[in-house]
């Protein structure tokens, strides 16, 4: 069986989790403590961060989005890709766009409010943290304190921000609540990536935080339901459950998000990676008529813009025609070829981020990594000429 090491709290391992219940692939589940983390996850992986899966034949899968493509290799029974290249396309897109831009808000929403911070506080320290060489109170601070300067004051949330955050969240209530009140999934009757990519953010953080759980409660049940609907599905008996587009359509309600993805996160993603081609750590971004300020340079963010156009090429001209014709009419055309290609340089030795082996880390990597975690940008570090 698949050895899956997941954190309980975590937005990519909920992800990983309900795509591979839906699936039907046996896995066996283990929630390895911050030591176990240190000790097993990291030295095979590069990685203090979860999910991450150990095959049966002893190799290490990391990254929702590339184990998915894998698996969808792999076990190509149940496929959550469908089968029209058009819709493949605009759900990797909103996949891309629902693990990337939420992730804002999600960490908003828990370490922001009073009653959200005492509680991961606390389940922090019991659940994972509990074997740190300190003791809980002190732990359960310094984890707090990393998780605000990181997450919040780190990535551009301020007074002048939250409110433009908050909008982040609601609006996609929103559209999500328009589409799920008459479909069971966002493409019809069975999950596709697009539906896994919401699911990270609305499963771990939304639904059950108490501050965004009662937002999506009161303004969103069909979303809701819809989480508890692809926690509990079963993939292979939903597999001629019909769709709610013909092939080369966009699926009803999806024109809202594709605007927001056109609006906000594809400038985003070149705005980002401008930055780590011209030598930034940091960036400022203005969106909605706000401005977010000193905004990290994340080089995988520079990969998944660069991934998205390479998918786009690859597709033969007729689906080219129809796609650009689809995103330009929801503005998120222009915004995906803005300064042209920009290669992030990640992870030049084609390892990533799929498939890793055991790695030789020096004494100060260790220290690097007990004290701070791995960071952003993984990968090669070197950023393109």
């Amino acid at each position: 069986m698949y050895r899956l090491y997941v954190f309980d709290l975590s937005y990519f391992s909920g992800k990983m989790e309900g795509y591979l219940r839906y699936k039907g692939v046996p896995f066996t589940r283990l929630e390895p403590s911050w030591g176990e983390l240190r000790r097993v996850i990291y030295p095979n992986t590069g990685w203090m961060k979860l999910p991450v899966i150990q095959t049966p034949d002893g190799r290490w899968l990391q990254d929702s989005t590339p184990m998915i493509r894998w698996f969808e290799a792999e076990h190509p029974e149940v496929p959550v890709v469908p089968a029209d290249p058009v819709h493949a396309f605009l759900s990797d897109l909103l996949e891309d766009y629902a693990d990337e831009w939420l992730w804002r808000p999600a960490l908003y929403y828990r370490w922001a409010f009073a009653k959200d911070r005492a509680l991961y506080r606390r389940r922090f320290v019991e659940d994972f943290l509990y074997d740190f060489p300190l003791p809980n109170p002190l732990t359960g601070l310094i984890a707090t304190i990393r998780q605000d300067w990181t997450y919040l004051r780190g990535d551009g949330i301020t007074r002048h921000t939250r409110a433009h955050v908050e909008s982040i969240y609601l609006d996609t209530l929103s559209r999500l609540q328009a589409i799920l009140s008459s479909s069971p999934f966002l493409l019809g009757g069975r999950a596709t990536v697009a539906d896994f990519g919401f699911f990270a953010s609305m499963f771990r953080h939304f639904s059950l935080d108490p501050t965004p759980s009662r937002l999506m409660r009161e303004r969103a049940p069909a979303v809701y339901e819809w989480v508890a609907r692809l926690w509990n599905a079963d993939g292979a008996k939903l597999a001629d459950a019909p769709l709610s587009a013909a092939p080369g359509e966009v699926p009803p309600g999806w024109g809202p998000l594709l605007e927001d993805v056109g609006r906000s996160y594809l400038p985003y993603l070149t705005a980002n990676a401008a930055a780590w081609r011209d030598g930034g750590q940091r960036f400022d971004f203005e969106v909605g008529g706000v401005t977010y300020r000193r905004l990290p340079a994340v080089q995988y963010r520079a990969w998944c813009r660069e991934q998205l156009q390479a998918r786009f090429r690859s597709l033969d001209a007729d689906t080219q025609a129809k796609l650009q014709a689809i995103l330009e009419a929801h503005g998120a055309w222009a915004p995906l070829w803005a300064e042209g290609v920009i290669p992030s340089g990640y992870d030049v030795q084609a390892e990533v981020p799929a498939e890793r082996r055991p790695v030789q880390l020096t004494a100060l990597a260790r220290l690097r990594g007990f004290l701070f975690g791995t960071g952003w940008n993984r990968g090669s570090g070197v950023r393109p000429e």
